[in-house]
């Protein structure tokens, strides 16, 4: 409430609730109460009761430090701070009491009190309990698919597109990708596109776990067959049955379990350690890796038939450098997802945080964004994060009091990315920005983007006068080697 409010008071200043005050702060889903100059609650609405678990008659009357019990009652009271010099606060983030002693996260704002004439009767603060605000957002981001990939990137676009069919059938599953891209993001994804969904998906990191302890992990162990196994422990495996296993990090899995991995993948059986049955499996197995198998292969660390035996559908996340697009939609979904399970909201980036966040390369990928969204979170006054809430890192060898990254920057830096990634062919280019290619060219102009010497359209028409100059080559050389002489008839 950023404005003075002025009520229905008379010069005196009496019982500014009248019944149709009531009514109107009554509909009002934010809590509200009212203080006279004494501080004592005049006024107090059912959002206000249903908070606190206070009634407006338990309420009235008594000073707002005994019934709100806050944080900020005794020493910084919003409140009084308005009250004094006449400013407002708005979406202070606070903690109350509950008439059963429960905090309560709240955000205030505060406002003064004014009588027909103007004068200063009192303070009014309307307070909002973010734990209905988390419950909310929580269910906005079930809906909208809380968990999901959230991509603009065409290539991300197409993977996704092809997750159904994926899906429905049976095929090991190979994810490749750098660390922090949502491999396991797009594993799930699989998973609950399949018949398989309403089973398990268990997920196992195979850097993750010492090899002495993996296999056992794995497969399980009955009682005896180790010291300390005083009882029989299912594995991973079994946990899995009518669902789908993850094997993380498949790179990483010691060459004495690559044996029993595969035998799992060719024959659906496997046995725990001090068994010398087999069990049958019924689990759907997806791999994902940032490493390169097929290098793996070729040093020999990494057997090659299990490596053919993963590599039946193989899938490619790329890195979050190459689809910087994605950013102010990661963003916005990271601080959403924030806002829902922390004691504040807070809405966007500035600009200038914005194009910090556009013009770092990520190492980390999605993950780093993420660690570096929560750091300007905690860090933020306000409703949106600003620049000097960002971590040093973004900021490079450059001082925090630098011009931060221009918007061009950041354009120019996405649209050469395109360029690059489209072989530099303009009219490619193009059409995966949904533009239309002089536009392109005129964006090319204007952001003075570098190009290389040879691009698409310059390599063709190099290849083609390359092959005309090769025919004109052999044609010269037929018309001036010599004839074979005329054979007379005798």
């Amino acid at each position: 409430m950023a404005a003075d409010l002025k009520s229905g008071l008379d010069a005196a200043g009496e019982h500014p609730c009248d019944n149709r005050f009531e009514a109107i702060i009554d509909s009002i889903s934010d809590g509200v109460f009212a203080v006279d100059r004494d501080w004592r609650i005049t006024c107090f609405n059912a959002a206000a009761e249903r908070t606190l678990g206070v009634s407006r008659e338990d309420a009235v009357g008594k000073r707002c430090s005994e019934v709100f019990r806050s944080n900020i009652c005794t020493d910084a009271c919003a409140l009084r701070y308005t009250m004094e010099t006449g400013r407002p606060i708005v979406n202070l983030p606070i903690q109350i009491r509950d008439a059963a002693g429960a905090r309560v996260p709240v955000t205030v704002s505060t406002a003064l009190l004014r009588d027909r004439v103007g004068k200063v009767v009192g303070g009014v603060e309307t307070f909002r309990d973010l734990k209905l605000v988390r419950a909310l957002l929580l269910d906005v981001e079930r809906l909208a698919g809380g968990g999901s990939i959230m991509t603009a990137d065409p290539r991300v676009k197409k993977l996704l597109d092809i997750v159904p069919t994926i899906a429905r059938s049976e095929s090991t599953v190979l994810i490749e990708g750098e660390s922090g891209t949502g491999k396991g993001l797009l594993a799930h994804a699989i998973h609950e596109s399949s018949a398989r969904s309403e089973g398990p998906m268990v997920t196992v990191n195979c850097a993750a776990l010492p090899e002495t302890l993996l296999e056992s992990e794995l497969f399980g162990y009955r009682k005896g067959a180790f010291t300390g196994a005083h009882r029989d422990k299912p594995g991973r495996v079994q946990a899995a049955e009518s669902g789908t296993l993850f094997l993380d990090e498949i790179g990483d899995l010691p060459a004495s379990i690559q044996v029993k991995l595969l035998r799992l993948l060719q024959e659906k059986e496997y046995e725990a350690l001090g068994d010398v049955r087999s069990t049958t499996a019924d689990v759907r197995i997806i791999t994902a890796t940032n490493r390169n198998l097929s290098r793996m292969v070729e040093e020999g660390t990494l057997r090659q038939d299990l490596y053919y035996r993963i590599n039946v559908i193989r899938l490619e996340m790329p890195p979050l450098r190459e689809r910087s697009g994605d950013i102010p939609l990661l963003a916005e979904g990271i601080l959403r997802r924030l806002s829902a399970t922390r004691g504040k909201v807070v809405e966007g980036v500035s600009r200038g945080a914005l194009g910090r966040l556009m013009g770092y390369d990520y190492p980390g990928n999605v993950r780093e964004l993420e660690n570096i969204l929560e750091h300007g979170y905690v860090l933020c006054e306000g409703r949106r994060i600003e620049e000097h809430d960002l971590p040093d890192r973004l900021f490079g060898r450059a001082a925090r009091d630098d011009s931060s990254t221009s918007l061009g920057t950041v354009e120019a830096g996405f649209i050469r990315s395109v360029l690059a990634r489209n072989r530099w062919s303009r009219t490619d280019a193009a059409r995966e920005l949904g533009i239309h290619r002089t536009t392109l060219q005129r964006k090319i102009r204007r952001l003075a983007i570098d190009l290389p010497p040879e691009d698409g359209r310059t390599a063709r028409k190099a290849k083609r006068a390359s092959l005309e100059r090769g025919k004109n080559e052999r044609r010269g050389a037929e018309t001036q080697s010599p004839r074979p002489p005329k054979r007379t008839m005798r």
